[in-house]
């Protein structure tokens, strides 16, 4: 497990945090800043110079995820983390890449008063015998308070268990982290804010292979197991087009023409779930030049491979196993299945 704590800079995280491996029993200190320092040494600087904060590299990000799977095997028990995170996105890549190694998060947000949050950035000394150095980290800090500010009143006011930390000390801060932790008041954090469905929905999957047959799966950060390339259905969207936009969007081919049908599953509605229909299409074989060619332009998706049948079935969530392993028979026949809750009916 691990319990993130957030907040501006200067809000206290890292003195509560050291205060509270003391309070969860077996807990390490796990602090991601380290990762970012390390990068400055490792990165060539013509790269470290296109972006203004560490957080902005996807090496970053992936290695946060790596580092902490790392340290759980290592250590155990409950790695405490202290670090901002402002952008929404950047919380689903890093939760969702922790949630698919069966990491839970419990994610916590102090909100000192901004009165308070001021006083502490004045007061920060970062570097004996540096001024101009301390002032840069000041700068940044009060820099950074807007963009809290705004987080606090979108996405993370929602996500985050808050402890207002104005009249607080670290150790009292602390105390109040692991009572929430205790009590699960502080609840294991979603993996990504999905907007809740409001009735049944459409998706389209597109099965792609390669010249040994095997079919190309796909590991999204946002949620534990593989997965087919394919997404939801859009409004007014023909489900064959949903398809090829998302093979585009996700692993960067397009494909020259309309996918078959391989199967329809009829998936019933298991809350919070709404269910929907769930459609499977056959994308062809590609070459090798176009296996070569396949890329992860987003942030969603952390790798891929091509898989055996008896792969997939170690990948994939059951239900979906299900769902490829009837869309293979239906490609080997040449025939079209319909299932429901992924049993060919009909």
């Amino acid at each position: 497990m691990i319990v993130w704590i957030n907040g501006a800079f200067s809000a206290g995280k890292t003195s509560a945090a050291r205060e509270l491996i003391d309070l969860i029993p077996n807990s390490t200190l796990y602090d991601p800043e380290v990762i970012g320092g390390g990068l400055r040494h490792l990165l060539p600087q013509k790269r470290l110079a296109e972006v203004t904060d560490y957080q902005d590299l996807p090496i970053w990000r992936r290695m946060v995820v790596d580092t902490a799977a790392a340290l759980l095997a290592e250590v155990g028990g409950v790695l405490v983390v202290p670090m901002t995170l402002l952008r929404q996105e950047y919380r689903d890549e890093i939760f969702g890449g922790l949630a698919s190694r069966r990491i839970s998060v419990r994610h916590v947000v102090l909100t000192p008063d901004e009165t308070i949050l001021r006083g502490r950035i004045a007061s920060r000394e970062e570097f004996e015998n540096d001024a101009d150095g301390n002032e840069r980290v000041r700068q940044w800090a009060y820099d950074h308070v807007e963009p809290y500010r705004a987080a606090l009143g979108g996405w993370l006011s929602g996500d985050a268990y808050a402890v207002d930390n104005s009249a607080l000390t670290p150790l009292e801060t602390a105390e109040a982290i692991a009572d929430a932790v205790r009590t699960d008041t502080a609840r294991a954090c979603g993996i990504v804010q999905t907007p809740e469905p409001t009735g049944e929905t459409l998706a389209a999957g597109v099965l792609l292979f390669d010249e040994q047959d095997r079919v190309l799966l796909v590991d999204p950060t946002y949620k534990p197991g593989w997965e087919f390339p394919g997404g939801v259905v859009e409004q007014g969207e023909p489900p064959a087009r949903a398809g090829m936009r998302e093979v585009a969007e996700e692993i960067g081919l397009r494909l020259e023409s309309v996918p078959r049908l391989l199967l329809v599953d009829w998936e019933p509605p298991r809350p919070p779930g709404y269910g929907g229909l769930r459609f499977l299409f056959d994308g062809g074989t590609l070459t090798g030049a176009q296996a070569a060619g396949v890329l992860l332009p987003g942030s969603e998706l952390r790798g891929w491979r091509f898989v055996t049948e008896e792969e997939a079935s170690g990948m994939l969530p059951p239900v979906r196993y299900e769902r490829l392993r009837w869309a293979l028979r239906a490609r080997e026949r040449g025939t079209v299945l319909n299932l429901e809750s992924g049993i060919p009916v009909g």
